[in-house]
């Protein structure tokens, strides 16, 4: 159990000094997103060219394995920057409205690299993961399961590998919301056909180009998802303080856009990736008044290897303990072995009548 450190997480961006700064400011909406440009230039020339040559018939033998090398080093460096900003930018639009034909750049054909369908993404995160918030509806609900629990985990994650999209595509549908269930059917179309012919042209270069990224991004992204939402109030499921966590003082934090205050982006979604710590600091009652889940030190890789392994004293000695919301580490164990419990009973009916 610690107390409230000093945040060292970022909370603002460079100012634009150079040239080259100022000539891409004209496109974007936001000039704190300066570095999402930066970034997305870097993949541009690094990431896609290296792809691209595993497919060139003349580059065989050891100097293919060499590329092939470069060309996951590069998706395994670049993959949790890239997919947090694609995530920043389905909230948040990048680019100005006279150049918002850039904004499919990300999310259609980079995103390929990554092992991510065209659109598939944003469909499901914001046209279902934050309208519903982890509750039954969330076709990625970590509600019904034992969340410290590798069975647990390997359910979860086998249900959404293999029928997540067909399930993501009834449930916009059911929603009304056509054009994303189009969106999301046609991107996975789009990439699981685009990977077959490829197969057939060049497996190996497919497999590490395309394939390896897709299962390894979709993996990586359960982890993340069980994660931030495994610890939930059975008694207020809905309540974004007691169904999520928030990850302070990271590397994870600098390298993907703050990305540990999952708690305060399902407050507000559409917020800076920048100024979730001041927003932290500025609301530190509510988190103490809902004894929320905050661990200092840890990323989410680090949580989830821990909860799995039910190390619930070494989480404990992260978690940190805002305004005395706990008397004693004793107290804190207890509370996440009763928040990782399967919420099987719940009702929107139920809530009402406990109000």
């Amino acid at each position: 159990m610690r107390r409230l450190p000093a945040l060292k997480d970022p909370n603002s961006v460079a100012q634009p000094s150079s040239a080259t700064d100022r000539f891409l400011l004209r496109f974007i909406r936001d000039s704190r997103d300066l570095p999402f440009l930066y970034l997305t230039l870097k993949i541009t020339f690094t990431l896609v060219p290296l792809g691209i040559s595993l497919f060139i018939p003349g580059i065989t033998g050891w100097v293919w394995w060499v590329l092939a090398f470069a060309c996951f080093a590069s998706y395994a460096i670049y993959k949790g920057p890239f997919g947090l900003m694609v995530h920043c930018a389905a909230h948040r639009p990048l680019f100005k409205r006279e150049y918002s034909g850039l904004n499919y750049y990300m999310p259609t054909f980079l995103a390929l690299f990554f092992g991510m369908s065209p659109d598939t993404y944003q469909s499901h995160h914001i046209g279902m993961h934050h309208p519903e918030n982890n509750m039954p509806e969330d076709l990625s609900s970590t509600m019904t399961y034992r969340r410290d629990s590798i069975r647990g985990f390997l359910t979860y994650l086998a249900n959404f590998f293999f029928l997540g999209v067909i399930t993501l595509v009834g449930y916009l549908r059911k929603k009304n919301r056509q054009k994303m269930a189009v969106k999301a059917m046609s991107g996975e179309i789009i990439f699981l056909t685009m990977s077959a012919v490829l197969l057939w042209v060049n497996a190996p270069a497919t497999l590490v180009v395309f394939l390896l990224p897709f299962v390894m991004t979709r993996v990586f992204g359960m982890i993340g998802n069980w994660t931030q939402h495994a610890f939930i109030d059975k008694d207020d499921p809905a309540n974004a303080y007691k169904n999520s966590i928030t990850c302070i003082n990271i590397k994870y934090n600098r390298m993907c856009w703050n990305d540990g205050y999952h708690i305060s982006h399902h407050c507000r979604p559409a917020m800076h990736w920048s100024e979730h710590p001041q927003f932290f600091t500025k609301t530190l009652d509510h988190y103490a008044s809902n004894k929320a889940i905050i661990f200092e030190g840890l990323d989410y890789g680090q949580v989830f290897g821990l909860l799995l392994s039910k190390q619930y004293k070494r989480l404990a000695d992260h978690v940190v303990n805002v305004n005395g919301a706990f008397q004693n580490e004793q107290e804190i164990i207890e509370l996440m072995q009763c928040r990782v419990r399967p919420i099987l009973e719940w009702s929107p009916a139920k809530a009402v009548a406990a109000d």
